[in-house]
């Protein structure tokens, strides 16, 4: 098993390429190994020449409602009352560390981009 950092965009692409011969292969087998240091490497290249900053907090959380398919109504377990969902969305209420650790487990979104700061609106 040969394998070797990814230094050019040659390489870059050379490593998605075998990545997509080696996506099924099984866990714990030479393929499956070699798909897990391949991707690992990729992701490193990815991260120094593609770095794509992360979304702001509430476009994060209309992204992940808008994917799965959910409603403001499904976030107020997390957030509060429905005047409360309304008005984090609408950035006139921060998130709060409850709110967060509640966000990121009941829909999945990452903490580290519901903690990001983001402004307000100003109430009128």
């Amino acid at each position: 098993m040969e394998i070797k950092p990814i230094k050019t965009q040659k390489d870059y692409h050379t490593a998605l390429k075998e990545i997509e011969t080696l996506f099924e292969a099984k866990p714990n087998t030479p393929e499956g190994d070699r798909l897990d240091v391949l991707t690992t490497l990729v992701e490193a290249y990815e991260e120094i020449h593609y770095n794509i900053p992360k979304p702001n907090p509430i476009d994060a959380i209309y992204y992940y409602i808008e994917s799965r398919g959910l409603s403001r109504k499904d976030l107020e377990p997390c957030i509060g009352s429905s005047a409360r969902v309304s008005e984090v969305l609408n950035r006139k209420r921060s998130l709060s560390i409850s709110m967060i650790r509640k966000l990121h487990k009941f829909i999945g979104i990452p903490t580290d981009i519901l903690i990001k700061p983001y402004k307000l609106r100003k109430v009128a």
